[in-house]
Order: structure tokens, then sequence, then C-alpha cells
């Protein structure tokens, strides 16, 4: 019989103070930085689903929405939005907060693919996940189209029979200048 595991035991939260060591030459939180907290707890809220040591095996559709600024608290939420054999898709959601004021904003959204490994790196099984609420089918559902869009990607643009000919038209609507050589 198969494990499943309810979102709601994985999902994890992470608050920290901005520093100015965390800025960049702007003044503003670097994004480096954050990537670095968001691998982070992705890594803990893989783990804690798979009970294994999990690798990032990609990351998708990482936006930077609002600055964030030093002083500001912020706050990483992370669940596993999907499960594979052996990978799951964590979404994590950035907020800060004027500690101040009390303002927040949405900073920054994400998905990270974590891949469960044994102690000799080899890809292990992961438990299956229980959706108990809309927002956990809504996002399992987004995660699932988040892949096959990815995967048809994939195909096109490995394709053998692949060339960038198939594509100059679209291009003449972008801000480029197309300079080949006659026989490119």
């Amino acid at each position: 019989m198969p494990n499943f595991k309810k979102v709601d035991s994985s999902r994890i939260s992470l608050s920290e103070l901005m520093k100015p060591s965390h800025s960049n030459f702007s003044g503003k939180i670097h994004g480096g930085y954050i990537l670095s907290l968001m691998d982070n707890i992705a890594f803990a809220c893989a783990s804690k689903h798979s009970k294994a040591y999990c690798v990032t095996a990609s990351v998708d559709t990482v936006d930077f929405l609002n600055p964030i600024e030093v002083g500001e608290l912020i706050t990483l939420k992370a669940s596993v939005n999907y499960v594979g054999k052996t990978s799951m898709v964590v979404g994590i959601r950035v907020e800060s907060e004027n500690i101040q004021s009390g303002n927040k904003k949405h900073c920054n959204s994400s998905y990270f693919t974590m891949v469960a490994k044994d102690d000799n790196g080899k890809s292990i099984e992961v438990p299956g996940l229980i959706l108990n609420d809309k927002n956990e089918v809504k996002r399992y559902l987004k995660a699932l189209k988040r892949i096959e869009t990815k995967k048809t990607r994939q195909a096109e643009f490995n394709h053998q029979d692949f060339s960038h000919h198939d594509y100059l038209d679209q291009l003449k609507d972008f801000n480029v200048r197309i300079e080949l050589p006659d026989n490119f």
C-alpha cells in the first residue's frame, strides 16, 4: 500500500530580518540572497515530506515582484504542491513586512523541483500527496500544467528538425535586428 502524506505535514515558514550585509549596490536586498533562502526552504520542505536528503533539480518561474528593503522582515512559506515518483514541486511565497508600519508586500513566488536521494545519491521514491482543500488541488493542477508546458517546449526545442528559419518571422515585432551571413 502506497504511503501518502498531507500537504500540511511538510509545510514550512521561515522569517528573517534583512540586514545591510544582504543588500546590493542599490541598497535593496540582493536577489541572489533571496534565491539562496528559497533553495534552503525548498530543501527543508522536500526533505520533511520525503524523509530523505533532497537536491534541487530545477527552478521555475522566479518572479521578483517587489524590492525588499534593509530592515524589513521577510517570511518565506513553502509547501509541496506536486509529487512524482522521486520528485516534488515545492511552491514558495516570499513576503516582506515593514516592522515599523506593519505594511506587507508579496515580493516573490517560485517553484523548485526537488529530487529525493538515498545515501548513495540514487533517486528514491517519495510519499504520495493527500490534497484536502481546493487550494491544494489548484496548486497540484497548476504544477501539472507547468510540467506539461515545459515538456512540450523541451520537445520542440530539442527536436532534430528544429530550425531557426521556422521562427525568424516571429522576431520582426521584437527589439532585435537580424544580421546573419547569407549562408546561415
